[in-house]
């Protein structure tokens, strides 16, 4: 009954979040493509807001929506549901759930949350860098015909690396630190002691997964069809990434990362506590 609530949920918060926070996640993809290959000075989060609403309107500032809120529909309520099983599977196997097994429940259930949802995040992508109108099929189309249907699943690796830290960086932290806060400080499993945790755990999450996102987004915006390959793989991508334009290129757009996950961090767990309040269950 509890996964009936939350896959209804998670077709309700994309509406609310994606509306409100899917600009930070179009002006972090550009963040993060930036001077690619080269070293020089890069603009902030306002700079490129402006840029866009100058020349190509306010409408460039919701690129990709559809398949972002089609991949949220799915790959939000995969991730957060397989946690919970795969958490018990190690409780049965190994008779503990500490962090470490928490963390691996995290990375199985959001790499397999991923694995499904790649083609859509690779058309959000494309579609955020483009200047022209076309639509979400028009893009696949294009994709396809150029490149071939396995680059649908371009940048699936890095991708489900990310997936996978983000998920487990989230859930375990959050689970994590409200035992913590619970047993240091005098909160009570309520609306407060959720959402400090969640806080928490996106804060955690941003700064375990910014690098592999842009690493995810460079890959995924290779096009196979303009000539040849910059990047061989993830790992080949990094080192070109940090060996062109240094270290702190890894964090590019890193602010707008957390900008959209922070908030969208907070209201999906404080909003999956409450369905499973309602659903009558136990807390996370």
């Amino acid at each position: 009954l509890f996964y009936v609530y939350l896959f209804l949920q998670e077709i309700r918060n994309p509406l609310y979040m994606y509306h409100h926070f899917h600009l930070a996640d179009v002006i972090k993809i550009r963040l993060q493509m930036q001077l690619a290959g080269q070293r020089g000075n890069l603009v902030g989060m306002g700079a490129i807001f402006t840029q866009m609403v100058e020349r190509e309107g306010p409408r460039s500032l919701y690129l990709g929506f559809a398949p972002a809120l089609t991949r949220s529909l799915i790959y939000g309520g995969l991730r957060l549901g397989l946690y919970e099983p795969c958490k018990h599977v190690c409780s049965y196997a190994f008779g503990s759930t500490n962090f470490a097994f928490k963390f691996a429940s995290g990375v199985v259930a959001g790499a397999l949350a991923t694995a499904l949802t790649n083609p859509m995040e690779v058309l959000k992508v494309r579609s955020q860098m483009s200047t022209s109108r076309i639509s979400t099929i028009g893009v696949m189309r294009e994709i396809v015909s150029e490149e071939g249907v396995k680059a649908l699943w371009k940048g699936v690796g890095p991708a489900m690396v990310r997936a996978g830290c983000l998920t487990a960086s989230q859930m375990a932290t959050y689970d994590e630190a409200k035992q913590v806060l619970l047993m240091w400080t005098p909160l009570e499993e309520g609306f407060q002691l959720h959402l400090m945790s969640s806080c928490i755990a996106g804060t955690a999450g941003t700064l375990v997964t910014a690098p592999i996102d842009m690493i995810k987004t460079r890959l995924m915006l290779q096009r196979e069809s303009k000539g040849a390959r910059v990047y061989r793989n993830g790992f080949h991508c990094a080192y070109q990434v940090v060996l062109t334009e240094g270290v702190k290129a890894l964090y590019k757009g890193g602010f707008a990362t957390f900008a959209r996950l922070g908030p969208q961090t907070a209201i999906t767990f404080v909003a999956c506590e409450k369905l499973r309040e309602l659903a009558g269950m136990s807390a996370i």
